[in-house]
């Protein structure tokens, strides 16, 4: 089934997306309707009868015509995005019908509810190539992945991505602290504990703190230390519908939730400190990762001693080196100063974050090398 795309993105209207026009005199589709749009975060125009030949009929991204109003409607104006809605999945003449109006597709409820919610938010919100999405753990504790997390997540900022962070270890005391935004405005992971299915993307974004050109869903200082698998789902997923660069800071006791996230990265890297007893920490969660990823890589953080070098530590690792973090000094001076991570762009963290993505993306188009 296919969508429509929306050569201009509509208006938000109190904070969420206008949608699609609503053709039906059917209380009860129309009452259907309106709950799908507002599960896609999006505001619908609703007409009764025929709308205008040169106005909401061009207009909107998505036309949802309702079974009742789909015999007035055969003289049209044809184009893309018309869906014609009914709820009779043995009507023989539906798809008939469809072909009348200039419908490329059917949704039939209660059955196409979810195809529906999609293809409402998709067209939206403009259904493009999704995000980079690149998970940082630690091979044991205090490796500096969140550190890192946050250098990436700053550094694709720095670069025009558009850049999301999320804060996947509730016990790490908030990414927002790290980036010098505690007080900032906006939502934190317990706003989201409830979230299920789809959640419109551009509502997540604006819904959250924006700091150093980029947004961060973290979490507070409250008494919640963990969301359900269906939350991060549905997080993880508007954030990537968004794209450019989502960063995920994963927790290295990988709880359902984290599971979750794993599953929907393009890469992840394991921080390994160039150490022996760092080594053989991180082997154990690269064993672990290498079962559910098919990108893993190492980025050996320094100095580095004699033998034990970042390809040295990737091959007993068994997995590929993104590279090498040399040693940062002043950076506990920095982040305590309320700077990012990452901040100055002479710093190691910056110039790995910059060489990371020129490496990761092949030109605009966003395909991970």
């Amino acid at each position: 089934m296919t969508g429509s795309h929306a050569s201009v993105r509509p208006a938000s209207v109190d904070g969420r997306l206008a949608g699609p026009l609503i053709v039906t005199e059917d209380e009860g589709l129309l009452d259907d309707l309106l709950r799908l749009c507002a599960a896609a975060g999006a505001v619908p125009e609703v007409v009764h009868g025929t709308p205008a030949r040169r106005g909401s009929w061009e207009r909107a991204p998505l036309i949802l015509v309702g079974e009742d109003c789909a015999p007035r409607l055969g003289g049209a104006l044809r184009r893309e995005g018309v869906v014609l809605v009914g709820r009779d999945r043995d009507d023989p003449d539906v798809w008939r019908r469809a072909v009348k109006i200039g419908a490329l597709n059917v949704a039939l409820l209660p059955d196409g509810e979810g195809w529906l919610v999609d293809r409402i938010a998709d067209a939206v919100e403009g259904a493009g190539r999704p995000a980079l999405t690149v998970g940082v753990i630690g091979g044991r504790g205090g490796a500096g992945a969140s550190t890192l997390a946050c250098a990436l997540a700053v550094g694709a900022a720095r670069a025009g991505r558009r850049t999301m962070l999320i804060d996947g270890d509730p016990l790490g005391g908030g990414l927002d602290v790290l980036l010098g935004g505690e007080r900032a405005e906006g939502l934190r992971w317990p706003a989201f504990a409830d979230s299920r299915g789809r959640m419109a993307g551009r509502a997540l974004e604006e819904a959250l703190p924006e700091l150093h050109s980029l947004r961060v869903l973290s979490w507070d200082r409250g008494d919640c230390a963990a969301v359900p698998p269906e939350a991060m789902r549905a997080v993880l997923a508007a954030a990537r519908r968004r794209g450019g660069a989502v960063v995920v800071d994963l927790p290295r006791r990988l709880d359902e939730a984290a599971m979750e996230a794993i599953g929907q990265l393009d890469m992840a890297l394991l921080v390994v400190p160039a150490e022996l007893r760092a080594v053989a920490s991180a082997h154990r969660v690269s064993s672990t990762l290498a079962m559910m990823l098919s990108d893993l890589r190492a980025v050996v953080r320094g100095p580095c001693g004699s033998g034990l070098d970042g390809e040295e530590i990737a091959r007993l690792l068994g997995v590929p080196l993104a590279g090498e973090l040399p040693p940062e000094p002043g950076l506990a001076e920095a982040l305590h100063a309320g700077k990012p991570p990452g901040g100055s762009r002479r710093s190691p963290l910056a110039r790995f974050s910059a060489e990371f993505w020129a490496r990761a993306f092949v030109g605009e188009g966003g395909v991970p090398a």
